[in-house]
């Protein structure tokens, strides 16, 4: 499986799919954690997402774990 350079809006990361360095999209997402309407508005957390650009494979990681 041939890799590609990282364009200047991707980021190099270890893909665990793909087993070496391979060219990701990184974005944030704000997620809803309740189940509940009335408390939606105050459970959105940030999540970073990165998705390999050779296989496809998607990672997302809570960002504040405290």
């Amino acid at each position: 499986m041939a890799s590609k350079t990282p364009s200047s809006d991707e980021m190099a990361e270890t893909c665990e799919n793909c087993g070496e360095q391979t060219p990701h999209a990184v974005s944030v997402e704000l997620k809803t954690e309740s189940e509940k309407e009335e408390n939606a508005e105050f459970s959105r957390e940030p999540y970073r997402v990165s998705t390999c650009l050779v296989c496809g494979r998607e990672t997302t990681t809570r960002m504040n774990n405290a």
